[in-house]
């Protein structure tokens, strides 16, 4: 019996019905996906025990490994104020100040600090207040309360929330109810607590850069914010000298040879004179791309060490809690992560914003590794730039 072969239509309409059919299981899927996600405490007048776990192995984490990133930053007494939506929550600060001071400005937000009640940190009461009326926060960077320097940070799941949220509304409407948000925001921007305890390091280096050189931190926030305006991101022809230099960066990164790196670490630093010339780039943007580099990259690279160490170092333990914490990952991609922002570096020529210098701090201060140990002993004094350290390593 002669089977009848289907005409080209039908065939056709097959096709069709069965990818409007995979679409429909798969939005499906997505929308049970995203209700299936646990909900998230952002409006606590507490920590939750889950949050005071996370707290305590980012203090962990730094302690242990802290001072392999920066000499005498694991010892520092960082205190740190955390907030959800509802509340801020200072810990580590006995008898503290009223409020926060906003880094540089040195506006003074919140109120006076009550003690939890019924709550404790490792054994120490620790505090909180309401945030204000308008909503503010002390976002993710450093303040002071009265004379200390404090780390802050959202709680994660704040954080979870914040980006879920952000990321909704530049979404159509219509799209909105079946996009893999939650998916999206919870395992691949923050994929685990292990990942967020280095967010709470990298937000400590910023506090420890103030208690250092505090001139030069307040610095790299002011020229920033006054002159950013100017810098001239969009220019192609500087977008391309960006895109050299970072290609230079990362083949000097990649390469397992010394006398290789060396002399495409020199080549980044011609590269990025020739840059600055051809755009005829003034003092002060220099400066800007010095003193983010110092900032942010610093604090890039201590997270990304951190990370990094304390997935592949068999001395490294986390507490004994995060083992009760299904989003705690053991840091077991940090060499991972480490090698991923190496390859972003190629990214960030197009950058907006300050982002391509976490990437090109960070870069330098592994080739300083690399050909200068012991160069951050160097690191807060004035004038000290990471590339004017680079071109005394490579100097010929």
């Amino acid at each position: 019996m002669k089977t009848q072969k289907k005409s080209a239509p039908r065939i056709l309409l097959t096709i069709v019905l069965s990818l409007v059919g995979l679409c429909m299981v798969l939005t499906a899927s997505i929308v049970v996906m995203n209700a299936l996600q646990p909900e998230l405490s952002v409006d606590r007048d507490h920590l939750t025990e889950m949050e005071k776990v996370r707290l305590a192995e980012g203090f962990h984490l730094r302690h242990s490994l802290g001072d392999q990133a920066l000499p005498g930053f694991a010892q520092a007494e960082i205190p740190v104020v955390i907030y959800n939506g509802s509340y801020a929550f200072l810990i580590g600060l006995k008898d503290p100040a009223d409020g926060w001071t906003v880094v540089p400005s040195g506006k003074h937000m919140g109120s006076a600090w009550e003690v939890t009640p019924g709550e404790d940190f490792d054994g120490q009461p620790y505090y909180r207040q309401k945030l204000p009326a308008s909503g503010e926060t002390p976002e993710g960077f450093t303040v002071r309360v009265g004379d200390a320097w404090a780390a802050s940070l959202g709680t994660m799941d704040y954080l979870w929330a914040w980006g879920e949220n952000d990321f909704k509304e530049q979404l159509p409407a219509w799209l909105q109810p079946i996009a893999p948000v939650k998916l999206f925001m919870r395992n691949l921007l923050l994929s685990g607590s292990d990942v967020y305890a280095t967010l709470l390091l990298h937000e400590s280096v910023h506090a420890y850069q103030g208690m250092q050189a505090e001139q030069k931190l307040e610095d790299a926030e002011t020229v920033y914010a006054s002159y950013r305006s100017t810098y001239p991101y969009d220019d192609q022809g500087f977008q391309a000298g960006w895109q050299t230099e970072l290609e230079t960066l990362n083949a000097a990164l990649e390469t397992g040879e010394d006398a290789e790196a060396m002399k495409l670490t020199r080549e980044f630093l011609q590269q990025r004179a020739d840059r600055r010339e051809a755009a005829g780039l003034s003092s002060v943007l220099i400066r800007i791309e010095q003193l983010k580099e110092w900032e942010e990259g610093i604090a890039k690279y201590s997270e990304l060490t951190a990370y990094r160490l304390a997935g592949m170092q068999s001395n490294y333990q986390p507490l004994a809690g995060t083992a009760q914490d299904s989003e705690f990952n053991a840091y077991r991609s940090g060499q991972k992560k480490w090698d991923g922002e190496i390859q972003q570096i190629l990214r960030e020529a197009n950058a907006d914003e300050d982002g391509r210098f976490y990437y090109t701090g960070f870069a330098q201060a592994a080739l300083l590794d690399r050909f200068a140990p012991g160069w951050q002993s160097r690191l807060f004094d004035e004038g000290v730039t990471l590339e004017g350290l680079l071109a005394e390593a490579v100097q010929e």
